[in-house]
């Protein structure tokens, strides 16, 4: 019985510094060595880091471009959808909630023109980006408030266009916002 438990601790010892020490940092090394590394992708201006590329923030003045809503408030430490299916009355409400909101702040679009990007929230919950027509249905919004031409918004959102691994358009709202900042 003795060599049993010796044993055994003995390889629960083992275990523990294989899978709680080892594999954590050869994993992080691995992550520093790729291309995007392993501690994000940070959006700095000014000395400071004011967000990550790949983490979404909500934006919820009318000054910017809004981008999805998220379902754990943007926080990238819980990520996740909401597990509420399509036909759970709260996520309907919750959802006609942002619709609603979306309307009284864009007068002039109807319900079925706004993407559904804007109103539903992504599985991760940080996306951080939107689609090109989300983009787009927002510039009169903002060319009200900033009294931009909604011809130079048009031009600042198609010049912020990336493309996904799988080669769809995407804009970075974070990005795009940050831009916007800068137009005179």
């Amino acid at each position: 019985m003795i060599k049993n438990l010796k044993s055994s601790l003995i390889l629960t010892v083992i275990l523990i510094v294989m899978f709680g020490v080892i594999y954590p940092l050869l994993i992080y090394t691995i992550g520093l060595a790729s291309p995007n590394s392993s501690v994000g992708s940070p959006i700095v201006k000014d000395g400071n880091i004011i967000g990550f590329e790949n983490v979404g923030q909500s934006f919820t003045d009318d000054k910017y471009f809004w981008g999805r809503p998220s379902a754990v408030g943007y926080n990238a430490a819980s990520t996740g959808g909401s597990n509420k299916g399509p036909s759970n009355p709260d996520y309907l409400a919750e959802v006609q909630g942002r619709i609603d909101t979306f309307l009284v702040h864009n007068p002039g679009v109807k319900k079925e023109e706004i993407p559904s990007d804007l109103v539903t929230a992504s599985g991760s919950g940080i996306d951080p980006n939107i689609t090109l027509q989300s983009a787009v249905i927002q510039i009169k919004r903002i060319s009200v408030v900033r009294n931009i031409p909604e011809s130079k918004l048009l031009e600042l959102v198609t010049s912020s266009i990336e493309k996904t691994v799988l080669g769809m358009p995407v804009i970075n709202v974070l990005k795009l916002n940050l831009k916007l900042d800068e137009l005179k």
